[in-house]
């Protein structure tokens, strides 16, 4: 029998770039979803700040067997870098590109126009407006060049993740399956806390 274990993606951010590399063999019957050079999604951020949400995307990414990696990059800061690093990214081997950024959030809208990889952007938390500003300034983009905006702060890390899963899915068997499964698993989840509110409340009306 085939005994071989998957194993943990390895992350480590240092010197403000993480790697997270599946180093596996693909289990019998699903597809091995690396490709040649980099991972398939890339994820870059204005700030370092932003690392506690988004290795949310990483984890969950992580779960699925995708592999990534993950950058800051300032579109204001260091606006040569973030030309030349989504100027590259399909060269370099990757799908997707999961950019995040809070404020002005210009960061989803440089990267999407100097590449034509799809670009999901991830609004975050903080500044003035709670997220509503970096919101706002990801998902109104002109027409002609789209960034697919998540919600704010963790639940979008999370979502760009399995959205990043669901675009990769449409060439890869073994990740629909693994979709449906995940879907399946949050159904009953949500069919198990329906059961014990049922219970609870059916106790309190007893007196």
């Amino acid at each position: 029998p085939d005994r071989r274990r998957r194993e943990r993606p390895a992350c480590a951010f240092r010197n403000r770039r993480v790697e997270c590399r599946v180093r596996r063999a693909a289990p019998e019957g699903i597809e091995d979803n690396n490709m040649p050079g980099e991972p398939p999604v890339a994820i870059v951020m204005g700030s370092d700040s932003d690392w506690p949400v988004m290795s949310e995307t990483v984890k969950l990414l992580a779960e699925f067997g995708v592999g990534c990696t993950a950058e800051v990059i300032s579109a204001h800061r260091t606006p040569e870098k973030a030309h030349a690093w989504a100027s590259s990214a399909e060269t370099r081997g990757v799908k997707i590109v999961v950019a995040a950024a809070g404020g002005a959030a210009h960061l989803a809208g440089v990267v999407a126009a100097n590449t034509t990889l799809p670009v999901i952007g991830v609004p975050m938390v903080g500044w003035a407006l709670d997220g509503l500003d970096a919101l706002l300034s990801t998902v109104q983009m002109p027409g002609g060049i789209p960034v697919a905006t998540v919600a704010i702060g963790k639940a979008g890390a999370r979502n760009a993740a399995i959205l990043a899963v669901e675009v990769l899915a449409l060439e890869n068997e073994g990740l629909r399956r693994k979709l449906k499964t995940y879907r399946e698993k949050m159904a009953a989840e949500v069919e198990a806390k329906s059961a014990q509110v049922g219970a609870e409340a059916r106790k309190l009306a007893r007196g």
